[in-house]
């Protein structure tokens, strides 16, 4: 920070010391005369004085270290990558480690147990590396690198979604500690960390010259003998290392990186080692603040309320706020499909006929049974199994589709979709916020409070991005970041773990297991209106997407007309939501293969994309019924899967053309 003397030092002293007593007071029933006997070495005389020493005092320790070690690793990547987005959650860091840690758990239980840092370390690097290939290196100084970092993240929690649905009723803990547990029972967590981190402050330390010389920019570092390769590479397997340890010992805690070095810079540290000081410090300080809410909010609550979820209440707005003034040119860039034909050729109308035909069929026939794989025709029982399920996955990914043809003709976006855009996670807090509160299933919320969850989230987005004319990086990081927000909120509700909790985490993969005849048949209406609404409207859609002045030469008012279709939009995720679950992805990639097939007006595009969607969600509901028989995964989790890797290679695309 700026040179002040040591006043400066000495207010943030004092203002730690009085958080970390704010902290372990407000979990304790405890004088602070008692607190400061316990402290001085006195012997605990009941179960309030153990429970402040064994769970509160090793809690506020391990909330300061961890918040250390996430600002200093938060540092080190804006400092690397010369990027003010830049941390361990917004490049993917955190959720690879995530990821790799619930692997070791169920498969080497033991082995993890004992060097989960270790899989956590390695995780961390495969999706920071993940990253690093989609963006490019000089991508990483742009919010591209970071919108692929969470494109990664939702990749990755897919994938950490499906392995704690399958192995949910005895690895429930791992959902609770992925919201970000820093509960403590002793004081081996802070004592496995302190020499970890020591460790790495020192290579941190060590790093000065290099940090100072990579503010010159690449070619200044090596024109002064910096051997680029090695000294980026030190830096980040630092930060990584850091994000490891952290997530390993606390779970996901999101934001902190990004927030501190932020703060840091803003209240005056210019000098790189003084930034990576003044980072680390201002992380122990708002994770032990965050933390310190999430104490009282838990003991008003009863509730258990995950320290992660607290902290991207806070980080998440910082960051649409952080993005909304740190666009570049490259930023404002529209984004370019891969190229296809002028019209959908005549093998491809043929193609796509037969597989309308086939994949139903293929559907409702093919099975797998304790004997191994059944082709037949079902009798009464099975097909009154199969059929609502074909048709609610047909009518979802229909739905999805249309919804994302809509916003991005309307936006003039690619990257435009319910999920991606974060309707379909407004939709999601909008039912799981009403069961929970009102002691009701999940299943019998009714498709009005989505609607409204969904159009709320839309208001948000349209307000946030009209400083930027919704350019399509800028919307997509917004829409991700308010989805991570709701998400946020959504592990503020389900962290109780009861019977509940695990039926709605069922219901958040996007499950047609729960779906009656009636509710697949209602879907399907519901969704057929708004695509016969959708029908009457192309002229507006057709005139939007040629501009606005084009659509108000021709009689069209653009700024009623587009909130209005928009609404439609959201109306249809928020539907398919209500009755599915969240479904990923789909509205994404549907209305993308049918551009690329040839599908470029209005009329052709929204046929083409709702057959697309429909034939990826049965297909998807059918390989998750088979895959893993006798065990299931929800259809929405494998579409997540098959097109969390399609947006990372429209990525990829998206620079190798640009």
């Amino acid at each position: 920070m700026r040179a002040a003397g040591p006043g400066i030092g000495a207010a943030w002293l004092g203002l730690a010391l009085a958080l970390a007593v704010l902290h372990v007071w407000s979990g304790s029933d405890l004088g602070l005369a008692r607190m400061a006997a316990l402290v001085g070495g006195a012997g605990p005389e009941s179960f309030a004085d153990v429970q402040f020493r064994e769970a509160m005092l090793p809690r506020a320790a391990m909330a300061g270290l961890a918040g250390f070690a996430l600002g200093l690793a938060g540092s080190l990547f804006q400092q690397v990558t010369q990027n003010r987005l830049a941390s361990p959650l917004t490049l993917g860091a955190s959720s690879g480690a995530w990821l790799a840690t619930i692997i070791g758990t169920l498969l080497a239980p033991g082995l993890a147990a004992t060097h989960g840092a270790w899989f956590s370390f390695a995780g961390a690097i495969g999706a920071f590396g993940l990253v690093l290939s989609i963006s490019g290196l000089r991508g990483l100084t742009g919010l591209h690198a970071v919108l692929a970092g969470m494109a990664v993240n939702l990749f990755l929690g897919a994938v950490a979604g499906a392995l704690l649905l399958l192995q949910s009723p005895y690895f429930g803990h791992l959902f609770v500690w992925g919201a970000g547990d820093l509960g403590q029972s002793g004081w081996q967590w802070p004592l496995w960390f302190v020499p970890r981190l020591a460790v790495a402050v020192l290579v941190a330390v060590g790093l000065g010259r290099v940090l100072a010389l990579l503010r010159t920019g690449a070619a200044g570092a090596e024109a002064r003998g910096l051997h680029l390769a090695p000294a980026l590479g030190a830096a980040a397997l630092t930060a990584l290392f850091l994000t490891a340890i952290s997530v390993t010992a606390v779970g996901m805690i999101g934001f902190i990186g990004l927030l501190a070095p932020n703060l840091a810079r803003m209240s005056g540290a210019r000098r790189p080692l003084t930034e990576l000081a003044a980072s680390a410090g201002l992380g122990a300080l708002l994770l032990l603040g965050t933390d310190t809410i999430a104490i009282a909010v838990s003991s008003v609550s009863r509730d258990l309320v995950p320290s992660g979820a607290a902290a991207a209440l806070i980080g998440a707005p910082a960051l649409i706020w952080l993005a909304r003034g740190r666009l570049s040119a490259q930023d404002h860039a529209q984004f370019r499909l891969p190229p296809g034909p002028a019209r959908v050729p005549t093998g491809a109308v043929a193609a796509i006929v037969f597989a309308l035909v086939a994949v139903p069929v293929l559907a409702l026939v093919a099975g797998q049974t304790d004997a191994g794989w059944r082709v037949a025709v079902p009798g009464d029982l099975v097909l009154s199994l199969r059929w609502p399920r074909v048709l609610a996955a047909a009518a979802a990914g229909a739905g999805m589709a249309l919804s994302g043809v809509l916003l991005q003709r309307l936006i003039r976006n690619p990257l435009a979709s319910p999920d991606i855009l974060g309707m379909s996670s407004g939709a999601t807090f909008a039912l799981v916020a009403t069961a929970l509160l009102a002691g009701a299933s999940i299943f019998e919320i009714g498709a009005g409070i989505a609607v409204l969850g969904s159009l709320a989230v839309l208001v948000l987005l349209l307000w946030f991005g009209r400083r930027h004319g919704h350019a399509p990086a800028a919307v997509a990081l917004i829409g991700i970041t308010l989805g991570a927000l709701l998400d946020a909120l959504v592990k503020f509700a389900l962290a109780s773990g009861s019977e509940d909790t695990f039926a709605i985490l069922g219901w958040m993969g996007g499950s047609t297991y729960r779906v009656s005849p009636t509710g697949a048949l209602t879907l399907a209406a519901a969704v057929a209106l708004c695509g016969a609404l959708i029908l009457a409207f192309h002229r507006w859609l057709t005139l939007i997407a040629a501009g606005d002045d084009v659509a108000a030469a021709r009689g069209l008012a653009p700024r009623l007309a587009r909130p209005a279709v928009m609404s439609l939009a959201a109306i249809l995720a928020a539907i398919v939501t209500a009755f599915l679950g969240p479904v990923t992805f789909v509205g994404l990639l549907a209305p993308h293969v049918a551009v690329m097939l040839g599908a470029r007006r209005a009329m052709a595009q929204t046929a083409l994309a709702a057959v697309i969607g429909a034939l990826l969600m049965v297909l998807s509901d059918w390989l998750g019924r088979m895959m893993l028989y006798p065990m299931q995964l929800p259809a929405g989790t494998v579409a997540s899967l098959l097109g969390g890797g399609y947006f990372m290679a429209l990525l990829v695309f998206r620079r190798r053309s640009g």
